[in-house]
């Protein structure tokens, strides 16, 4: 009984250890550039000709690293220039001339953990 009972313990201690570690080296993984708000939103319609693009992140990111790429209708890919948001959190970007039809928001942003994060959604211009 006394050797099950010490097993137990040591094999317990080895978990705690392994969680710890764990935790200490994924915490960069946290810091990761995630997606909180995007306009147009996923399936949105918008008005056009013009577009502004904005995403706010959960973290800073560099949008001088970043970029917002819009997917034409006929699958061709036209880059937005991007701009200031005034917020370290934001990507903001401008387009001309999107004429109705369903596009795709395509962005790449650099994270403060050096990370690049990625995402697409779909939207409509009417």
């Amino acid at each position: 009984m006394f050797r099950g009972t010490h097993t137990l313990k040591r094999s317990f201690a080895v978990l705690v250890a392994c969680l710890v570690a764990l935790a200490g080296s994924s915490r960069s993984t946290w810091a990761h550039a995630i997606l909180l708000h995007a306009s147009p939103a996923p399936n949105a319609t918008v008005p056009g000709p013009e577009l502004k693009v904005e995403l706010k992140f959960n973290s800073r990111i560099d949008a001088k690293r970043s970029r917002v790429t819009i997917v034409m209708p006929d699958k061709t890919a036209k880059v937005l220039a991007s701009e200031d948001s005034g917020s370290p959190d934001t990507l903001a970007a401008r387009g001309q001339g999107f004429a109705p039809g369903e596009y795709r928001l395509k962005w790449q942003v650099l994270s403060s953990d050096g990370h690049i994060t990625r995402g697409e959604h779909p939207f409509t211009v009417k």
